[in-house]
């Protein structure tokens, strides 16, 4: 699909009945596509703290940092990773630090979580800017892919360089790892144009999951002014980017975030649990707050009509 074609998808009123027509085409593409299966993911956040790169929409950045400080030593990930895959419904287990995280330390944490957990499970970082040399080493430690996105006004709302988040991309595509990929944090003030571009962006480094993420306000957030898309904007801009991805012979899913059956419905089929910290949630244990169990996911997908 052209960048013109996006743009045009995107530019319908999201309640209008062409909109809903987009929606039912994904469902449709997606349920072909991904043979009526679902992909159910789980996020660890292993640590929070004031981070430098000053991210607007994060409750992480310097000088709005509204998060409690926590470190998660690696036995209690690795307690935590156990008690997560136990249920054995998991298709991968993220791992997530913040932007400057402890490398020597991350590698320690792959290292103890990969001999922790089933086979079956695969291991994503979600992790900051990385040299090809580093992903290389993680993926030898077992690393299955990473997730790592050029968000939506990068450098602009974030202190974060474009170029090197670019760059980071390439490294890890370059090092054998997949590559989890998502247009977001997705405000009403963002548009159609830019949402096109970072649609394009994942299938030009063919990613291996595609997806769409509302951005959350919380307490302070300089963007808070802006406000935030509906259930049904998301929704539609997850059909524009399954569409979009037709074409893309490395995507295995689509994912929304946060999880929401509408987006469901109109062509995501992967959802992701979350326990530990979280750039969306003041709570530390975001498990108590705004995150979902696999339980519930699971229940979801199932209303939802994905195997």
């Amino acid at each position: 699909m052209k960048r013109n074609d996006i743009i045009e998808l995107l530019s319908v009123p999201e309640n209008h009945p062409d909109a809903l027509a987009v929606r039912e085409k994904a469902d449709a593409l997606s349920r072909r596509r991904f043979d009526n299966k679902r992909l159910l993911l789980g996020q660890i956040g292993v640590e929070c703290h004031g981070c430098p790169g000053k991210c607007a929409f994060c409750t992480f950045a310097e000088g709005v940092f509204v998060t409690p400080g926590a470190t998660m030593d690696i036995p209690s990930v690795v307690e935590t990773a156990i008690r997560f895959t136990g249920e054995g419904e998991l298709f991968a287990l993220f791992l997530m630090t913040m932007h400057d995280y402890d490398r020597p330390r991350l590698l320690k944490l792959i290292e103890a979580v990969r001999r922790a957990i089933p086979d079956t499970v695969n291991l994503v970082l979600n992790i900051g800017d990385t040299p090809e040399g580093d992903w290389k080493a993680y993926k030898e430690a077992g690393v299955f892919g990473a997730y790592h996105v050029l968000r939506l006004r990068e450098g602009t709302d974030t202190k974060l360089d474009p170029v090197e988040r670019k760059r980071t991309i390439a490294a890890l595509r370059a090092a054998g790892l997949k590559w989890f990929y998502c247009c977001e944090p997705i405000g009403p003030e963002h548009t159609c144009e830019e949402m096109a571009d970072a649609i394009l962006l994942g299938n030009e480094f063919g990613c291996f999951q595609h997806a769409a993420m509302a951005r959350v306000n919380f307490p302070g957030s300089p963007l808070a002014k802006f406000g935030e898309i509906s259930k049904e904007r998301l929704a539609q801009i997850v059909a524009v980017t399954a569409l979009a991805s037709e074409a893309n012979p490395e995507l295995r899913s689509i994912a929304v975030h946060e999880p929401d059956i509408l987006s469901l419905r109109s062509g995501a089929n992967s959802v992701y649990a979350e326990v530990g910290a979280n750039l969306r949630n003041v709570n530390a244990c975001t498990e108590t707050g705004r995150g979902r169990g696999v339980a519930d996911l699971n229940a979801m997908l199932s209303n939802a009509g994905w195997e």
